[in-house]
């Protein structure tokens, strides 16, 4: 008698969902480089968010015994970092420092430059503009590219690849971390000349992601080089930056295309 009744229940419940009209959504169109909603609906807000905006300068850029740490036992890189403090001096905008990591093709070298320009920029607030050509960075960085691309097709089978699993697997984040990077960077830089439709603080958290990915690739890079092996070692897939460069006009196709493929 009950098992009826709830079937009874459950019947009804379910025809009036599917089958009761649904009200009708009011839309708006609006500019598609808008970062404010396109439509009447209001969507949350992440609750970190704010939390996240306003953390100070995360240091923990080696991974020790006990997780993430500021420092590294065996660091030697003093040389390399004044060199990249010395090739961020001659920016004088958020995108032409963007412009420079994403121009840089050894990959630890681009993630160091990553760093220093968000530290830069959180520290002096450069404007946003850019002062160079477009074309002339993204031309920069495709002859500068000296890292194998292939489809994701043509990605070698884990039991046919000259690494060992683990090796692999890390190989295989490392690349999302590196790519991770770029589009970051390429947000800001292509779409830097609506900064006043998209405000400072559209860059402002592109350039913090791309710090975080700067460093989960060089957490990433550490384990591969304790393993004996590093990034470069077999061919990487292209897909995130081909959906990059398919979403290179259109700020909206961006922010929706690329976590899909991530």
């Amino acid at each position: 008698m009950h098992q009826a009744k709830l079937k009874t229940m459950l019947s009804t419940t379910l025809r009036s969902a599917f089958c009761s009209p649904l009200p009708p959504h009011k839309y708006k169109l609006t500019n598609p480089l808008s970062s404010s909603p396109s439509s009447s609906l209001q969507h949350p807000q992440w609750p970190g968010l704010q939390n996240w905006r306003r953390n100070q300068l995360n240091q923990k850029r080696f991974w020790g015994p006990n997780g993430p740490t500021e420092t590294s036992i065996e660091s030697n890189d003093d040389d390399d970092d004044d060199a990249c403090a010395v090739a961020l001096m001659g920016s004088r905008s958020l995108a032409e420092m963007g412009a420079l990591v994403l121009s840089t093709p050894d990959p630890l070298t681009k993630s160091k430059l990553s760093h220093m320009a968000f530290s830069r920029n959180k520290n002096y607030r450069f404007e946003i503009a850019q002062t160079r050509s477009l074309n002339s960075f993204l031309e920069e960085r495709k002859e500068n590219e000296g890292r194998e691309h292939v489809s994701p097709k043509e990605i070698p089978d884990p039991k046919k690849s000259a690494l060992p699993l683990n090796a692999f697997m890390l190989h295989n984040l490392a690349n999302v971390e590196l790519n991770a990077i770029d589009l970051a960077w390429d947000t800001v830089v292509r779409f830097s000349p609506h900064s006043e439709l998209l405000g400072e603080g559209f860059y402002d958290d592109f350039a913090h992601v791309a710090d975080d990915e700067s460093r989960h690739f060089a957490w990433c890079s550490q384990r591969l080089a304790e393993l004996g092996f590093s990034y470069g070692d077999i061919p990487a897939h292209n897909m995130l930056w081909r959906e990059c460069e398919k979403s290179s006009d259109n700020v909206a196709a961006r922010l929706a295309l690329i976590p899909l493929v991530q």
